[in-house]
């Protein structure tokens, strides 16, 4: 189209574009409505500059061609890069070329990056709250976080809270369900994960500190050197696909099935000062290729991991269980933790109470539809 007519569609052609340069994966419609109000700076239409090529920094916390994650952001900025005609890049930087892996957060609150793609439960050192979206144990599945997140208060908290570090987020991704680690030992009791150093992140680490498991935090490129040599005695990572490219299967071959992670959103997030500066159809065109992103994610997990468990029993790995007094004590745990934090943290409290709320109403539909149709199945 020429340039007079693109300024005259406005947003709705932008969307077109986009939406064709995005057609690898199921789109989410959003519900702006219940998004936050923008400010008089977002509110300004700004239209791209067809002589002008605008360049985003975007630094991530995996390293190059990670699969799934990695390699789905970058097909996301080839994706826009697409989808505007090449008036919009993403100059991608993996874990360390340009800030570190776990440093992206404050790189991009002070305007030293543009974006960064992560996740938000490694921000919790700053505000307890950030925990909660990615998800919590015992709670969402992807597909509930992500009607939590387009359609109830989910994504409005999410920017509340991060607008407070002059950040803006998008949704970039899911895990889907994770798998509860890999563990030198037979888990035959409660007894038997009490004392063990396992590597941990997010609420699921403070609900098996509160279990008795001395809980570590270590970066990815330590994880299997730390397993095989026993500074650790147990790893969660993410699910089958990545755990096997890991090796961890080599070392550790008990594997068990999970609740600490059933669904876990990845942010795509903005510093807000690049996001405002964008031109509206730019807007347009990432949040919807950061739609694809999160949907599409979602699905590569799921179908990845179910081409790997035939791959790991070749292996001669038995998918385990934690037997029913951890996941009882793994419940109580969780329900301290969240009493603890919501009494220290307002912030905290007001989220928890958004996600109770349509976790509740959810677990009441689930029991009659999708638990009944697995049982069935």
């Amino acid at each position: 189209m020429d340039r007079r007519n693109f300024i005259t569609t406005g947003l709705a052609a932008a969307a077109a574009v986009a939406v064709s340069g995005c057609n690898e994966g199921n789109h989410v419609a959003i519900d702006y409505s219940k998004h936050p109000k923008t400010s008089a700076d977002e509110q300004k239409t700004i239209h791209v500059n067809k002589n002008k090529k605008t360049t985003i920094t975007l630094a991530t916390s995996w390293p190059a061609h990670f699969p799934i994650m990695g390699t789905g952001v970058e097909r996301f900025a080839q994706k826009i890069k697409d989808a505007s005609g090449g008036s919009l890049e993403i100059k991608l930087f993996p874990k360390n070329t340009l800030v570190p892996a776990l440093a992206v957060f404050d790189a991009a609150s002070n305007g030293q990056i543009d974006a960064f793609h992560s996740g938000p439960y490694y921000w919790k050192g700053k505000n307890s709250s950030f925990s909660l979206f990615s998800g919590i144990p015992f709670g969402f599945t992807a597909e509930e976080i992500n009607s939590w997140m387009l359609f109830g208060d989910g994504l409005r908290l999410w920017r509340e809270q991060y607008d407070k570090y002059n950040l803006y987020p998008l949704l970039g991704g899911n895990t889907n369900i994770q798998m509860g680690g890999w563990f030198r030992k037979k888990i035959n009791s409660l007894k038997d994960i009490q004392g063990l150093k396992m590597r941990i992140p997010g609420l699921g680490g403070e609900v098996f500190t509160k279990m008795g498991v001395n809980t570590i935090l270590l970066p990815a490129g330590e994880i299997y050197t730390s397993l095989e040599r026993g500074v650790i005695d147990a790893t969660e990572w993410v699910g089958p696909a990545l755990d096997m490219q890991m090796g961890f299967y080599k070392v550790a071959p008990y594997y068990y099935s999970g609740w600490h992670e059933p669904g876990s959103i990845l942010e795509l997030t903005f510093n807000k000062q690049s996001w405002n500066k964008l031109a509206s159809e730019h807007k347009a065109i990432i949040d919807l290729c950061s739609s694809d992103l999160n949907s599409s994610m979602t699905s590569e997990f799921h179908y990845e991991n179910i081409h790997t468990v035939p791959k790991l029993k070749a292996e001669g790995i038995e998918f385990l269980q934690f037997p029913q007094e951890v996941n009882i004590a793994g419940k109580k745990a969780l329900e301290a933790v969240l009493a603890e934090q919501s009494a220290k943290n307002k912030d905290f409290e007001i989220v928890y109470a958004s996600i109770k709320k349509h976790l509740d109403l959810s677990r009441a539909w689930s029991d009659i539809s999708l638990r009944h149709y697995l049982n069935i199945r």
